[in-house]
């Protein structure tokens, strides 16, 4: 789905997902090395001013970059060492992956400190099973951000 919408994605997406990332700054500490999970464009990977590195399934969505820090890969297999990331974040991405438990071990392997921030879509019906998971692996406060519920876990 991603692919196809992948030129169009930021003139239609840029300004909800920096109220986004405004939430987010308030409520964590962003801090390098940061690892956005769903980058899509790279909206958020390179929003903050901090080394980053944005993960994507979409090979559309991260072609759209003109940054160099995004890659192509999977929530649920990252492909970085245990304890690689001080900040992770995911803006609205969670609802489009096929497993969310292995994504949130995953995310808990690479953070060295749990300093993340992840966004989901309020409308997905995939919501009470996520807050679910997430109350199996992490403490969190929950943020109202409009369409999406932010989940800060520090």
């Amino acid at each position: 789905m991603y692919n196809k919408i992948a030129k169009s994605y930021n003139e239609l997406h840029k300004e909800e997902q920096v109220k986004k990332l405004e939430i987010i700054k308030k409520n964590i500490k962003i801090v390098p090395l940061l690892l956005d999970i769903g980058c899509g464009t790279g909206i958020s990977t390179n929003y903050f001013n901090v080394v980053s590195i944005g993960i994507d399934n979409s090979k559309e969505m991260i072609k759209q970059s003109k940054e160099g820090n995004l890659i192509h890969g999977k929530a649920e297999k990252l492909p970085f060492p245990d304890k690689s990331f001080n900040t992770v974040i995911s803006v609205t991405a969670f609802h489009n992956f096929k497993n969310m438990e292995k994504a949130l071990l995953e995310i808990k392997r690479v953070s060295t400190n749990n300093n993340i921030a992840i966004t989901f879509l309020k409308k997905s019906s995939k919501i009470d099973e996520f807050r679910k998971l997430l109350k199996k692996y992490f403490k969190f406060k929950e943020v109202d951000c409009e369409q999406d519920v932010l989940f800060s876990i520090n």
